[in-house]
């Protein structure tokens, strides 16, 4: 059967060992070839071929149910789905989510693009079963990496403790978008070396069968035996410890090894783990030498030597700016820390890390602990500065509020990421960050121009010593200004008038600074003068230009590429509303309440209203309108 005739599958069924390997290969070379055209999750959807093979051989899905953990390693089970003809369009406008999608088919049981959520959701699934009495199987699978994340740890003590039927394919790659780290890795790595441990056990359980028990005080001893020889053996006994019959280690290439204990954990009761060794990249070469994971997200590449396509930028990175700037502010203040939950290669941030390798802690994926951790040194008079992305970030909103603001810490948050970021779709948009901190106690924000200010406002961060202070900045390449060479403070809630205008306002920082400077010369084309103002820290406000602003009455619009409810517009028109401007017209542009979907920027910003011509449009709008309440006033 080919890929492209794929409808679900159930064909796996009656597929011996040689077709399913042959089946393997091609995938193989489809991912390969498909992915150096459109980028995606290589590596790690490389390194589950025969695990997704061999679940969906074992297992009946959309009856039986899969979690995926993260998601990005379902290229796969989409395959095996029927979606194969839809590659061509994968994490493109409009096309196939590089996630698992409910919406686009029954076999999708779980939206994820986060890590260490599927065994909370696997419970939520089993308890559900059991309630409504059916007989669905529910397998979560999750990677080392995402198994370290707190909550994941929170859900496989408590399924370990309700011992309710549930499968834990725990797919052990030695690596997450990073090296893993912590002491679970370390446990998982005695695991890898050791050998085999159920056979073991079941031979010794059965030569203690056959021993005659005289008075209960033989079989006593063997079990003692028994229990001495897991300990020994080592493996697994982590997870028996908290209520899981262990499996393997199995090798997650052996089609056959994978068939044989997944038949075993299907008919197991209570809670099983079945630990599979697998390969990230497996089947490319470039992709299975990577140690550092280049070949976790990738865009397009040459298929024969793996180079990576790449448009020319004359420009840094946002991220490496950041990076780069703090290791010039590291070589003068000691006390400046480093912490990321497993981004160092996301934020580029190996250049600190070979410069400052005492002063970087990469925690793994657990950013409630980064945050709170970084609380810590501030209270003893450290410079912390949490390297976060802004989708990440909300997972240590509580953290933040009650560690930090509430006791008013020095913590730094380099927000990475912030506004839309493309082709990994709603899990990722960094556009909430604005509305859930806005309303902190204590919190300063601020958003650079461009990667000159950028470096400035670091460098601000870092000086400041009277609370939290966040930090924002996009994904990808500045827009290649000139740099200054010796870093400035910038004045805490100042803005600053980019272009002189006595007919409106335009409020707007960040990403969408160049949408306003272009709605500028539109407008002043036609007659219309505007001011155009970086309004770069988005709390606390420059009190003075805004008291300026609604004295004069101007119109004014807002544009953020960031929620619009409880956004910067939001605290515009609670500063009219507070300060007695009961008639000040604002318009106010910024992401709907909606979630935004995958796709490029630019299309994304079409599909939301976000251009130059509709800032025009507006902007006109408003002086229209200004203009008709000067008739009847």
């Amino acid at each position: 059967m080919k890929l492209e005739e794929i409808q679900n599958p159930q064909f796996l069924k009656n597929y011996d060992q040689e077709q399913l390997k042959k089946l393997a290969l091609e995938i193989r070379q489809f991912l390969i070839s498909k992915l150096s055209v459109t980028g995606g999750h290589l590596g790690a959807n490389l390194g589950v071929v025969e695990l997704t093979l061999a679940l969906h051989k074992i297992f009946d899905s959309p009856k039986d149910k899969f979690i995926w953990d993260v998601g990005h390693q379902a290229y796969i089970h989409k395959i095996l789905t029927g979606r194969t003809g839809q590659f061509d369009t994968l994490r493109q406008y409009k096309g196939l989510c590089g996630f698992p999608k409910r919406i686009e088919s029954e076999h999708d049981v779980w939206e994820t693009g986060h890590s260490s959520t599927s065994l909370s959701a696997a419970m939520g699934m089993a308890v559900a079963r059991d309630l409504k009495g059916t007989d669905e199987k529910v397998v979560a699978i999750i990677g080392d990496g995402a198994l370290t994340g707190g909550m994941a740890l929170e859900a496989l003590n408590h399924i370990g403790h309700e011992k309710k039927d549930l499968i834990v394919v725990l797919n052990d790659n030695e690596m997450s978008i990073a090296p893993n780290v912590g002491a679970l890795h370390s446990v998982l790595g005695r695991m890898r070396t050791a050998k085999k441990y159920n056979k073991a056990k079941d031979e010794l359980e059965s030569l203690i069968r056959k021993i005659p028990a005289f008075g209960g005080k033989l079989a006593a001893t063997a079990e003692r035996v028994k229990d001495s020889l897991k300990y020994m053996l080592v493996s697994g006994m982590f997870f028996e410890e908290l209520g899981y019959t262990y499996l393997g280690p199995v090798d997650g290439h052996d089609l056959e090894d994978l068939e044989e204990n997944l038949r075993y954990a299907k008919k197991t009761e209570g809670p099983v783990i079945v630990h599979v060794l697998t390969k990230k990249g497996k089947g490319y070469k470039p992709a299975e030498q990577d140690i550092i994971d280049h070949w976790h997200g990738v865009g397009p590449y040459k298929i024969e030597s793996g180079e990576k396509i790449k448009a020319k930028q004359a420009a840094p990175s946002y991220s490496r700016l950041v990076s780069d700037t703090l290791c010039t502010l590291s070589e003068t203040d000691e006390r400046i820390v480093v912490i990321t939950p497993a981004m160092i290669l996301g934020s580029q941030l190996q250049g600190y890390a070979e410069k400052f390798p005492d002063r970087l802690f990469d925690v793994g994926i657990a950013e409630q602990h980064a945050m709170t951790m970084a609380a810590g040194m501030a209270t003893q008079n450290m410079k912390p500065v949490l390297s976060i992305y802004s989708t990440f970030l909300q997972r240590a909103y509580d953290q933040l509020v009650h560690d930090v603001a509430r006791q008013n810490l020095n913590v730094i948050l380099t927000i990475d990421r912030a506004g839309l970021v493309g082709a990994d779709g709603e899990t990722h948009q960094g556009v909430f960050d604005i509305a859930f901190m806005r309303h902190v106690p204590n919190m300063v924000i601020a958003m650079g121009k461009d990667e000159n200010e950028l470096q400035h406002l670091v460098n601000t961060a870092v000086k400041y010593d009277d609370g939290p202070i966040a930090i924002r900045y996009p994904r990808g390449n500045g827009i290649g200004i000139e740099m200054d060479s010796d870093l400035e403070e910038i004045p805490i809630g100042s803005w600053e008038v980019l272009k002189e205008g006595s007919d409106a306002v335009i409020l707007t920082f960040g990403t969408t600074i160049p949408m306003a400077l272009e709605a500028w010369e539109i407008l002043a084309k036609q007659g219309i003068s505007v001011r155009v103002v970086n309004a770069r820290f988005i709390k606390p406000f420059d009190h003075k230009m805004m008291m300026g602003i609604l004295q004069e009455d101007l119109p004014i619009l807002t544009i953020e590429e960031a929620v619009l409810q409880g956004g910067f517009g939001s605290a515009v028109l609670e500063y009219a509303n507070d300060h007695q401007f009961h008639s000040t017209i604002v318009d106010r542009m910024g992401i709907p309440d909606c979630f935004i979907e995958h796709g490029s920027v630019t299309k994304l910003l079409e599909e939301i209203g976000m251009t130059t011509e509709v800032v025009v449009e507006r902007t006109k709008k408003l002086v229209s309108d200004k203009k008709k309440k000067g008739l009847y006033t």
